[in-house]
């Protein structure tokens, strides 16, 4: 049975997703504040977190940040209906995906399913290597972790996915488009900005100097590749 967190202020939204949820066999805790919902998150395991934005006290976004100081879990932030920005920001604060409100039902429910099919399968598919090395860096395929020097990097599970799927295919090219498709899927809605934004915080993560990455590098006007 999955576990799934729901953290949002109104209580008639959050007992819609619940009931919901609950009908497809999921166990729902629930949080109506950002100071609750990150205790709940450092005190149990979840297989997925919808957090909205606005929050009483730390702001999604903000606890979006600390849980991601000590946890991969996927997380869908809420957002305002047109608010770029903020769907911006969620991914740069480490969110997996993002819903705009208003929003139906069915959708929530289909985006996470989506995500747990994506991380439930070898993604991408590749040669069966259980460990990768190469020029410092370390891909424990079947507990997906990653290692700079020996030292464990916490990634997200987007993150991961880009990184194997880069270090699987060195010196291969991808465009934006093609890792939005691969990554997220054919009908996820966003654009290539959400790959943008994931490359940089996994080049913050694993690169000493960003700016001037050993890893992943850029094809200008094309896309990202990892350079062996």
């Amino acid at each position: 049975m999955k576990k799934i967190l729901v953290v949002d202020d109104e209580k008639s939204i959050v007992k819609g997703i619940k009931f919901s949820l609950e009908q497809d066999d999921m166990k729902v805790e629930v949080a109506y504040d950002g100071e609750t919902a990150l205790e709940l998150a450092k005190a149990n395991h979840y297989d997925m977190i919808l957090l909205d934005i606005m929050l009483p006290g730390f702001s999604g976004l903000e606890v979006c940040q600390m849980i991601r100081e000590f946890s991969d879990v996927p997380i869908i932030m809420l957002t305002a209906k047109g608010d770029d920005m903020d769907k911006i920001l969620g991914l740069e604060y480490g969110a997996d995906d993002y819903i705009t409100k208003p929003f139906n039902i069915l959708e929530v429910k289909a985006r996470i399913k989506a995500i747990f099919r994506r991380n439930n399968r070898n993604v991408p598919e590749q040669e069966n290597q259980k460990v990768i090395e190469t020029k410092g860096l370390k891909i424990d395929v079947d507990s997906r972790r990653v290692y700079i020097d020996d030292k464990e990097v916490n990634l997200t599970a987007k993150e991961f996915e880009l990184v194997y799927l880069l270090v699987s295919n060195p010196n291969k090219v991808y465009s934006r488009e093609q890792l939005l498709k691969t990554i997220w899927g054919p009908s996820y809605p966003g654009d290539a900005r959400t790959v943008d934004v994931h490359v940089r915080r996994l080049r913050e993560k694993i690169e000493a100097t960003p700016a001037d990455p050993k890893y992943i590098h850029t094809k200008w006007g094309v896309g990202y590749y990892f350079h062996e």
